[in-house]
């Protein structure tokens, strides 16, 4: 038995579900196979999940339409057979078997599974994936839904995650600024983060083919920690090392950013951290 038909078996166990032929060949792979534990545990903690219950909200319907599709494309068993077929379409077939001359050599007839044999085999296979399929669903409940909470998560720009958690930090200090034409900005940071970002929606003015440029200044020393472009509302995180007391500057300079790593213009803002 592989790890994967384990983890079926596993699932079935927590849900008690298991015939016993799969409980007793759960419990030996199990024994021969102790570090699939894990396997154990996290399917009995789902299993206590759903003897909680779920809750009162609803699983998005895109879950529920997921779950029920491939629940119908998991192999059937055969529909027995009817009793009272009607006549004439059950009955043909023998007619014309009755007509076959008994002189006529026939093929061999090789007996293959029973009927029991294969709805046995296929049961067992459907059962096991809707274990699986269970015990998946069912931690996505018990993770409150969270898929679409962590597509949202990836989707969040760096900068705007770096902000909320500035803002969550003990640490977390602000500090107001003012550019040269007047308009305001403003520096959150965090000492244990070692993370800065400037955030404006007074950024002056310049041309198409400029950027700002922001700057660690560290002394007499500028540092250059990254660019960002005019916009409306700017949120950017500072690249680099920070150390309590830099001074955040702002300069403009070509698009991209100065060719030689060093300011070419005057700032535009200065806000210190000591």
């Amino acid at each position: 038995m592989n790890e994967k038909d384990f983890a079926e078996l596993s699932a079935g166990h927590a849900l008690a579900a298991l015939s016993p032929e799969d409980e007793r060949a759960y419990q030996d792979a199990l024994a021969a196979h102790p570090e699939w534990q894990h396997h154990v545990d996290a399917d009995a903690h789902v299993a206590g999940f759903l003897a909680e219950g779920a809750g009162e909200e609803a699983p998005p319907a895109e879950i529920r339409a997921r779950l029920l599709a491939q629940i119908s494309g998991m192999p059937q068993a055969a529909a027995p057979a009817v009793a009272d077929e009607p006549v004439g379409v059950a009955a043909e077939p023998a007619a014309a078997a009755e007509r076959v001359s008994e002189d006529e050599p026939r093929e061999p007839v090789h007996a293959g599974p029973s009927t029991e044999a294969i709805q046995t085999v296929e049961r067992r296979t459907w059962t096991r994936g809707l274990f699986a399929l269970v015990a998946s669903a069912a931690l996505l409940v018990g993770v409150g839904w969270g898929v679409g909470s962590l597509v949202e998560r990836a989707r969040t720009p760096l900068e705007v995650q770096a902000l909320e958690q500035i803002e969550s930090a003990p640490d977390a200090q602000t500090v107001t600024g003012q550019f040269s034409d007047g308009g305001e900005a403003v520096l959150h940071w965090s000492d244990e983060l070692d993370k800065v970002v400037l955030t404006t929606d007074d950024a002056p003015e310049i041309p198409a083919d400029r950027s700002f440029e922001l700057w660690f200044v560290r002394g007499d020393e500028p540092i250059s920690a990254g660019v960002f472009d005019p916009s409306d509302e700017v949120t950017a995180l500072l690249s680099g090392d920070f150390e309590p007391g830099d001074v955040i500057a702002v300069t403009v300079e070509q698009k991209g950013g100065s060719p030689d790593g060093s300011p070419t213009t005057d700032p535009i803002i200065t806000i210190p951290t000591a």
